[in-house]
């Protein structure tokens, strides 16, 4: 009867621990991509780090009173030590608000090695952020560090600066950088309800083009219009994308496109606390890289496209996520040598076709009509185009975020 007694009280206490588990969803996000192959090219676009502090600028899309970071060495070909890291509320530049900082541990520690190729989390941290605040991480790295975790195309300015500056409140002047380093996200606990937005795609999603400091992606669109309308605490929205990638192959010449997106999908997609929604824009870049970025052989037809697009489908479902098709947005013109032609155009519409129709996905999010010239419905309307006739600007993010349907979300 004794030991009976014991067993009742160790499994009760077993559930009492789980019933208290914090429910995480992701506010901000960034995919990394590998690291360049040789060190000038680090030291021209500042990825090598010694005894410096980086302070990262990221913008929020959910709020809450509870935060924690995750700080990434994926990539990375050895370990990294984190000497100190803290995290505030951004004031303006690489200023905080002083009483709002808060030193971040990792497993109880002021500071953490991060394996190669491995992620840490932070403990987490009491902080009040709306959904729609900037905030500082600062991390210090002691040691001679080659950037891992990389996000090139931040359209966001970080901050560098000589020796441990993680506690100060204003910097003297520093260096500045526009790719997020060994960051990788922000979570916030949240209701049990409240869950992650993934958008996943290239550069398109990565907000290329846009206004760098402005938050004018269209996943902040999105973003913003859930605040609007569903409250500060139940969507978080991370924008997954990266510049140049593919579905089908890895980048040929410049890492800074990102591995395969049917390789990455399972850390940027699956791997994201409370996902449960996920928007795919990607393919384009499939259809053009060949002849331009990459070599002829990497040609690959819409069935091929297509092929992949249902892998991440079937992916999606298996972990219970609900996931919407974005057709690709017109490229007519384009800027970009040999990015397009007219055999490229229909692959395009074929993919298109095929999005819409097949019903495949659980809802579709047509970024083309969104933002095609009524007039002439293979390019970009111009109050629309970035400059390059691939890219969207500001109205043409804004547009597509305005095109997703929130009753998508439930």
């Amino acid at each position: 009867m004794r030991i009976f007694r014991v067993a009742t009280l160790v499994c009760t206490a077993f559930v009492a621990s789980a019933a208290e588990q914090t429910h995480w969803i992701g506010t901000w996000g960034a995919s990394p991509a590998p690291q360049l192959s040789n060190a000038a090219q680090m030291f021209r676009d500042k990825l090598l780090f010694s005894n410096q502090t980086i302070r990262e600028i990221v913008h929020t899309s959910a709020g809450g009173a509870t935060v924690r970071v995750r700080l990434s060495n994926v990539y990375g070909k050895e370990a990294v030590l984190i000497g100190a890291a803290h995290i505030a509320l951004r004031d303006h530049n690489s200023e905080i608000v002083p009483s709002s900082d808060h030193v971040l541990t990792f497993s109880g520690r002021s500071s953490v090695s991060i394996p190669a190729n491995a992620l840490v989390l932070s403990d987490s941290v009491k902080l009040d952020v709306s959904g729609s605040a900037d905030v500082a991480i600062s991390i210090f790295l002691p040691k001679p560090s080659a950037g891992a975790g990389i996000h090139y195309g931040a359209q966001q300015t970080s901050y560098i600066g000589s020796g441990d500056l993680t506690g100060s409140a204003s910097w003297p002047e520093s260096e500045k950088l526009t790719s997020w380093v060994f960051l990788s996200g922000l979570d916030v606990a949240a209701p049990a309800s409240a869950a992650t937005i993934v958008a996943f795609g290239d550069s398109i999603t990565d907000g290329a083009l846009s206004t760098v400091d402005a938050n004018r992606r269209w996943p902040n669109v999105l973003a913003n219009r859930l605040l609007a309308e569903k409250g500060n605490t139940i969507f978080g929205v991370l924008d997954e994308g990266i510049g140049g990638n593919r579905i089908l192959h890895d980048p040929a010449t410049n890492v800074r496109f990102g591995v395969n997106a049917l390789a990455r999908f399972g850390r940027d997609v699956l791997s994201q606390p409370g996902v449960r929604y996920v928007i795919v824009l990607e393919g384009i870049n499939d259809i053009g890289h060949p002849g331009e970025s990459a070599p002829a052989d990497q040609v690959v037809s819409a069935e091929d496209i297509i092929a992949g697009l249902k892998q991440m489908i079937e992916r999606a479902h298996e972990h219970g996520l609900k996931i919407f098709g974005g057709t690709l947005t017109p490229f007519t013109g384009t800027t970009i040598p040999g990015y397009f032609t007219p055999e490229k155009e229909g692959k395009r519409k074929a993919v298109n076709e095929w999005i819409r129709t097949s019903g495949a996905f659980d809802g579709v999010i047509d970024f083309d009509k969104a933002i095609q010239d009524p007039a002439n419905p293979d390019r970009m309307l111009p109050a629309y185009d970035g400059g390059d006739h691939l890219h969207p600007g500001d109205a043409g993010y804004k547009a597509m975020g305005y095109a997703i349907d929130l009753s998508l979300f439930q």
